[in-house]
């Protein structure tokens, strides 16, 4: 029997080109259940009242995994994306492409009695990881974790990041 890591990376390197492209992998109603359920798993019997996604793809994920889990939902856009009321905001270091990028959520989505998992796609640098984990703890919640599904960190960076879970390694891809 196939593992998840091994069906994804399967659908993601399936498109014909040299890229990996996890848009496939949401396509798929089955493959996107099980990789939901996965990265909720680790985190199964801990309270935690919401879900932080990154945009974008951590809002398809993020927002899958808080209908899952029956936790709430927790936008964290970037500069031009509008958001309402006061507004957090923190300044990534340089990403993989060298770009910087301002991350911001609205302060009451969030407040000290949270308790938060951060949902992304693909971590390469963990600039994005770091700068939404400024914000949620800006707020006075708590970070109980990450859940991506794609790590391409350097040994350094994911030792950085803290409680993290990924469901495969970009090397494998």
């Amino acid at each position: 029997m196939r593992t998840l890591a091994e069906d994804l990376a399967e659908r993601m390197r399936n498109g014909g080109d040299d890229r990996s492209d996890i848009w496939r992998a949401f396509a798929d109603r089955e493959l996107f259940s099980r990789v939901v359920a996965a990265m909720a798993a680790p985190y199964r019997g801990e309270r935690y009242t919401k879900i932080a996604g990154v945009e974008a793809r951590g809002f398809v994920l993020g927002g899958a995994m808080a209908a899952h889990t029956g936790a709430g939902f927790v936008a964290v856009r970037k500069e031009d994306g509008w958001l309402p009321g006061e507004l957090a905001e923190c300044v990534t270091e340089p990403d993989w492409q060298g770009h910087t990028h301002a991350l911001r959520l609205q302060r009451e989505a969030l407040g000290p009695e949270d308790r938060v998992v951060l949902v992304d796609d693909w971590f390469e640098t963990g600039a994005q990881a770091l700068a939404a984990r400024q914000l949620i703890e800006s707020t006075g919640a708590t970070l109980v974790g990450m859940s991506i599904v794609v790590d391409d960190l350097s040994d350094e960076a994911r030792a950085g990041l803290g409680r993290l879970h990924a469901l495969l390694r970009a090397d494998a891809l």
